[in-house]
Formats: C-alpha cells, sequence, structure tokens
C-alpha cells in the first residue's frame, strides 16, 4: 500500500486525539488514509466495525453484504432502523458512514461473497475483515487472504460469547488451521452488544495493523466469555493445512 497520501487540515483537526498517541501520530494517520479495507458482511458486526474505521479515517471501505434489513437484525446491527426494512444492507450502511465521515471514500456492493466473486471484491484492497455469520464464507475469504497475501482479521459470535484473531499469511496459522471444520450451520442466538465488543477488538486490529503498532492478536485466539471474560491461547499453524501447509 503506498503512504503518501497527506493530511488535510480538516485531518489534523479530526484526527488530533488519536494522533497523540505516542506510537500513531501523523505518519500513522497518514497510514490510515491510504488503506483500502473489504469489509465482509453489513450486519452485527460489519455495522459496528464500520463505523470505527470511518470514523478512524481509514481512506476506503468497501462493504459487501447481499442481505435486507429484518426486523429481528435490529438488536444488534445498529446503524439500520425501522425505516430500512426490506431495504438492501450495503447501500444503507454506505449512506450512512458517509454521514458520518464525508471524508473517506465508501463503496458498497449487493452481491454473495463467492468462489466466483472473490477476486473482483479484493481486488485494491490492502485487508480484510471477515464480519461473516457462516464459515463457507469465511474460508473463502481464508483463501483470498492467503492468495493475496493480505491479512485477515477474524471475529465470530454467539449468544454473549465471540472470539477474534488476526491472520497474517506466513506469519500465523491461517482460518482453515484455527476452525479446519464449519460447526453446524443454521441461525444462532446473539445478544447485540456481544458482536459490538468483537467489532470493537477487530477496530483495534485492523488500526494496529495498519499503523504498525506491534500488540496484536497474531498467533493468539481471543476468548470472550459472558462479556466480561476474556482469555488468550496460543494458536499454531497446521503443517498439514489443506489450505496454508504447503505455503
Amino acid at each position: 500500500m503506498s503512504y503518501e497520501e497527506n493530511l488535510t487540515e480538516r485531518d489534523k483537526i479530526r484526527y488530533e486525539r488519536q494522533m497523540m498517541i505516542g506510537n500513531f501520530g501523523i505518519e500513522g494517520q497518514k497510514k490510515l488514509k491510504s488503506t483500502t479495507a473489504l469489509i465482509a458482511g453489513a450486519g452485527g458486526l460489519g455495522s459496528p466495525l464500520s463505523i470505527y474505521l470511518a470514523v478512524a479515517g481509514l481512506g476506503k471501505l468497501r462493504i459487501v453484504d447481499k442481505d435486507k434489513v429484518e426486523l429481528s437484525n435490529l438488536n444488534r446491527q445498529i446503524l439500520y432502523g425501522e425505516e430500512d426494512i426490506n431495504k438492501a444492507k450495503a447501500p444503507v450502511l454506505e449512506k450512512a458512514l458517509k454521514k458520518l465521515n464525508k471524508d473517506i471514500e465508501v463503496e458498497s456492493i449487493n452481491c454473495n461473497i463467492t468462489d466466483d466473486t472473490i477476486e473482483e471484491l479484493v481486488g485494491g484492497c490492502d485487508l480484510i475483515a471477515d464480519c461473516m455469520d457462516n464459515y463457507p464464507t469465511r474460508y473463502v475469504l481464508n483463501r483470498a487472504s492467503l492468495e493475496k497475501e493480505i491479512p485477515l482479521f477474524h471475529a465470530a459470535v454467539e449468544g454473549m460469547n465471540g472470539q477474534a484473531t488476526t491472520i497474517v499469511p506466513g506469519e500465523t496459522p491461517c482460518l482453515k488451521c484455527i476452525v479446519p471444520n464449519p460447526p453446524p450451520s443454521g441461525k444462532l442466538p446473539v445478544f447485540g452488544a456481544t458482536p459490538g465488543l468483537l467489532a470493537c477488538i477487530q477496530a483495534h486490529e485492523v488500526t494496529k495493523h495498519v499503523v504498525g503498532i506491534d500488540a496484536s492478536l497474531k498467533n493468539k485466539l481471543l476468548l470472550v466469555s459472558g462479556g466480561t471474560d476474556f482469555e488468550k491461547v496460543e494458536i499454531h499453524k497446521n503443517p498439514e493445512c489443506e489450505e496454508c501447509g504447503s505455503k
């Protein structure tokens, strides 16, 4: 990625408080402004993650989702209201994010993420944020991360529990190493604040990686129980992994 973006006077005022962080600074803000992120999913994780990346000044967000807003989404998908029911999620999220920060670029794509579409969807992106609710699609993102050699920021939730990790090809296990077999599919229970919590962790991980702050969840899986109990476990690459074992 290129870090040649210059900051405007608006940028310097808007992002002053985060640029005061010692290992962030002006150069870190320039890196954020020069970054393009693929946000895979515009639901419980994608909504809050997009908010925090937008207000942090990440240069371009590409939002991909095929679903429409449903009443049952509104306990957790915080950028949608009742007036958005039956509307396509991605364009609604794009409009909301542009209201939050007119200085960034937001692109919405209303389509499914598949092996046939991922090549075009990820083109020009510097990173992938996994905000999906199913593992078959997550594995598509994982393969794209490995092929393009760009990081994948994973999070998943169920009930009041969740997990997160940062996957960097060549440095960490891939998602298939961590979850070699998909759990049973189907509608899962979700407490609204849980995906918000995990999305905030994703936002920290994305920002730290782009800016170059070392502390991260690389080679660690963060487990969140009940929203308040946190445990980090070490994870290791599987040399026989069908996705990354030969790389």
